[in-house]
């Protein structure tokens, strides 16, 4: 049971060079956590930084999902392994919401210090998926009338947080994208049933609190 957990935590951890351990972390997302996932839009092979999809300007490049799209996703084994034996370089992206977690992201800097303040302040936090410019923490699924009222009831939330609510995505690790490898900050525990998440009103308010008394500011971004 031992060499099986460590190698489950070396395949959720990896970069993605594509081949069995994108194949791999899909599957563990999709069976035995129940995330629907489906491959994303690649990044243009002539140029990293630009995404294969026809937008010149995309702001996702390479995590985002194009064809198939979003609806798509699914916790079905067969069609898993099937979009990542046939594109073994794919992004792996997470449809949030319903079943699945949402998320609140934030630039890279400004997570790095409000994950800090919160470990000092002992506030439990479950996975954070980390690109070179953004962080995401995993939250439990909201409704937008629920993340309407909680942001309502704020006297000021930074401009720089971002929602990943039902009908939204994002890129899960081992995954290269056009803005880089995307990594766990926080890894799940290797081996557990679905991952602990904790409340969206918990991390907002714990977020939004730590930003403010350390003096980050965040950058609109």
């Amino acid at each position: 049971m031992r060499e099986i957990l460590g190698r489950r935590r070396r395949l959720l951890s990896q970069r993605s060079d594509g081949g069995p351990e994108a194949i791999d972390a899909a599957l563990t997302f999709a069976t035995e956590w129940q995330w629907p996932v489906l491959p994303g839009v690649t990044a243009d092979p002539q140029a990293a930084s630009r995404c294969g999809c026809p937008d010149p300007e995309c702001p996702v490049p390479g995590a985002h999902p194009f064809d198939p799209g979003l609806l798509a996703a699914t916790t079905d084994a067969r069609m898993v392994r099937w979009w990542w034996t046939d594109r073994p370089d794919a992004p792996i992206v997470l449809a949030t919401g319903g079943s699945a977690p949402c998320a609140v992201s934030l630039p890279a800097l400004a997570a790095s210090r409000a994950l800090a303040a919160l470990d000092r302040d002992g506030m439990r936090l479950g996975p954070v998926v980390a690109s070179p410019s953004r962080w995401a923490i995993l939250v439990r699924p909201y409704g937008m009338e629920q993340l309407g009222e909680l942001l309502y009831a704020k006297d000021h939330v930074p401009g720089s947080l971002r929602f990943h609510g039902d009908g939204g995505y994002l890129a899960l690790p081992p995954s290269g994208t056009g803005q880089g490898e995307i990594r766990w900050e926080r890894a799940p525990l290797p081996g557990s049933a679905t991952p602990w998440v904790p409340d969206v009103e918990a991390v907002v308010d714990a977020v939004v609190d730590a930003l403010t008394r350390t003096g980050v500011s965040a950058p609109e971004l």
